[in-house]
């Protein structure tokens, strides 16, 4: 493989300070934001490779774990930065990363014990970076459904609490709402599984022909990759969503909008 220095880098990174500079006049805000999230990336992406190889020296469950549940925190919390309307206290982060927990976390043992099968299941070149790819999708799907879900319940509050007048169920009031953000959670894995090995090379791929793997494998782990991590996006949005559902209203079938921040 071929190895990349620190100037090939740099000059990869003129582009994003190109675009940030170009764009800073008419979106000041953006250009900021676009410089901050490409520092974060250098940096946290250097410190993983540093504490992977670390932890491929010395694989053991307890540090998997660790990591692990370290990668779940993180994007809950990043989940809970992108919402426009965020429910209020604890809910505001516990719905994001519950709902990650049980699909991401679930799709990953399924892959890792039974799928692919390797000794231990547990081994981190597998893990780290299988959870990571599920944690990652899962975490945009569960934020772009739980955002759609509070604004729509926001925008619409007049048509739910008329529904809920005329006899209608809670969950019957908002059933339209669900169906558009749950189709709104899942629509970019859809896009990726609709445009893989036509319009797009997923990264998966790419970085093992890069690595010098023959590309029918990387073919057969791209598709085992693409299959889980969509799963692991509606299912973690399905219970996002239902959880969400639950906490908008109380348990005589009541609106409650102000259990979300304003």
């Amino acid at each position: 493989m071929i190895q990349l220095s620190v100037f090939d880098l740099s000059l990869a990174a003129l582009l994003v300070v190109a675009l940030a500079l170009t764009s800073a006049r008419s979106y000041p805000g953006l250009a900021k934001q676009l410089l901050v999230a490409a520092l974060r990336t250098a940096i946290q992406l250097t410190l993983i490779g540093l504490v992977l190889k670390a932890l491929f020296a010395n694989s053991h469950l307890l540090w998997v774990g660790l990591l692990s549940v370290l990668m779940l925190v993180v994007a809950g919390r990043e989940v809970m930065a992108r919402q426009q309307r965020r429910f209020a206290g604890r809910w505001g982060y516990g719905i994001g990363v519950v709902s990650m927990f049980v699909s991401s976390f679930t799709v990953a043992l399924f892959a890792l014990i039974v799928v692919v099968g390797n000794e231990p299941w547990y081994q981190p070149q597998y893990a780290i970076p299988l959870l990571g790819m599920l944690l990652g999708n899962t975490m945009n799907g569960i934020a772009l459904a739980l955002d759609r879900l509070t604004q729509s319940a926001w925008e619409q509050r007049d048509v739910i609490e008329a529904r809920l007048m005329l006899g209608y169920s809670a969950s019957e009031a908002v059933s339209g709402i669900q169906q558009q953000v749950f189709r709104s959670g899942l629509i970019p894995i859809i896009n990726a599984m609709a445009a893989a090995g036509i319009v797009s090379l997923p990264g998966m791929m790419t970085g093992q022909i890069l690595a010098g793997a023959e590309p029918v494998e990387a073919v057969k782990y791209q598709i085992l990759i693409m299959f889980l991590v969509s799963a692991g996006a509606g299912f973690g949005t399905l219970a996002a969503v239902h959880l969400a559902v639950r906490r908008l209203f109380d348990e005589r079938q009541r609106l409650r909008l102000d259990r979300l921040q304003r």
